[in-house]
């Protein structure tokens, strides 16, 4: 094991803090390390591996496409990209789509449409346009992106950063409308901020944001990468409001847990201000990944997965809220996506996820302060007591004590 470790570290940017283990295999909710000892994966590589590691279905229609056809560029049509995205759109009920690999260029695919939008539809003076944020926010790691972030390091270093973004606090409706000019385009939120601690806004926000955008003629678009395709218990996060975004950004799960894939989606009149020329991605909307996709779409619907995470989310997030352990700050979350937030001073989720990992259980922190729980949505009810067990077990293994000025020692 510190063979592998030793190259990782030797010959790899260090943009990452693993933890120490080097898995090499998985399958369902389960992953194997070098040395054979198995673990079981709460955390589902952020939401990517919803449909568990391995599924033989995704599997076979990944292996029977390429056999055929990988990736031939858009270019030229394919038969798959099509049945695809007709998938994809019935599925969430938007009419068009435009396929891309990563979260983050599907959320930047999001931030042109909107800009674009606003200059040929709305009538914005050009390079006015604005986009509204929220503070907390997680988009991705591009230069764009993290110009809006509100988190220090991921700044650092990276500018000069993009104008034409206006951050207001998250769960904030009110804050939302204040910050709304004639130059505003769009309100860019994640329905439940992942990465930002799993923060979960007052009910009813996401319905007055929807209220407020459609007075103002700003598009709401909904940041899904993480929260969609069944994650909180609901096909979308935002369905739990009742409401329809103007655009939603898809990836992780929509890739099966085996490839990148993903899709900026939106209503037609912001969808037409795409000409040939304006944006494309050389494997986006390719046909290994269409196929995968198509397949995990499939999947997600005839498992009824979105209700299997409605039914084990409340059963985790009950047995977690059980545990009234003194290092325990709060338990919140919906569906399996779940956060347990500790004391850094008593307990730093660092060192609790380190506990885990030798007590048989993946997980990671975000800000020393939160672990995160997200399985992948396939799990059963004894999987979850094991997870369960497993935490009390590590909580009563005992605190640690940390001095203040020692927090930022153990990242």
């Amino acid at each position: 094991m510190d063979r592998f470790i030793k190259l990782e570290r030797q010959y790899c940017a260090r943009n990452y803090h693993p933890l120490p283990v080097v898995l090499h295999k998985g399958e369902g909710v389960w992953l194997w390390d070098v040395e054979g000892k198995r673990y079981l994966d709460m955390m589902s590589a952020y939401s990517a591996v919803s449909f568990g590691h391995s599924h033989p279905r995704l599997v076979a229609a990944l292996t029977e496409q390429a056999r055929l056809l990988a990736i031939p560029s858009r270019a030229f049509y394919s038969d798959r990209l099509g049945p695809f995205l007709e998938k994809l759109c019935t599925t969430v009920g938007m009419p068009k789509a435009l396929p891309m690999n990563t979260g983050a260029e599907a959320v930047e695919t999001a931030i042109k449409a909107a800009r674009k939008w606003g200059y040929k539809v709305k009538g914005v003076p050009a390079g006015q346009a604005e986009v509204v944020v929220c503070k907390g926010n997680f988009a991705g790691r591009t230069t764009t992106i993290v110009g809006f972030s509100s988190e220090a390091q991921y700044r650092d270093g990276f500018g000069p950063f993009a104008s034409g973004f206006v951050t207001v606090p998250f769960g904030d409706a009110a804050a939302l409308e204040a910050a709304i000019t004639p130059h505003t385009v769009a309100f860019l939120v994640e329905p439940i901020q992942g990465e930002g601690g799993i923060v979960v806004p007052p009910a009813g926000y996401l319905a007055a944001c929807r209220d407020i955008c459609s007075r103002h003629d700003v598009l709401l678009i909904c940041d899904e990468v993480q929260t969609g395709l069944g994650r909180t218990g609901r096909l979308l996060a935002s369905d739990h409001d009742g409401i329809k975004p103007d655009g939603l950004v898809l990836g992780k799960a929509l890739g099966g847990g085996l490839l990148p894939v993903s899709a900026f989606l939106a209503r037609q009149d912001v969808m037409n201000v795409f000409n040939p020329g304006d944006h494309g991605s050389t494997f986006g909307g390719n046909p290994l990944a269409s196929a995968v996709g198509q397949a995990a779409l499939e999947l997600l619907e005839e498992e009824r997965l979105s209700e299997r995470a409605s039914e084990m989310g409340e059963r985790l997030l009950q047995g977690l809220r059980a545990l009234r352990h003194p290092a325990i700050r709060d338990v919140r979350g919906r569906g399996l996506l779940i956060g347990l937030e500790l004391d850094p001073a008593m307990l730093p989720a660092r060192v609790f996820c380190e506990r885990l990992m030798a007590a048989g259980v993946l997980s990671k922190e975000t800000h020393d302060t939160v672990v995160r729980f997200a399985p992948p949505l396939i799990i059963g009810p004894q999987e979850v007591d094991f997870a369960l067990a497993t935490i009390a077990v590590t909580l009563d293994a005992g605190t640690v004590r940390v001095p203040a000025a020692a927090d930022h020692m153990i990242v």
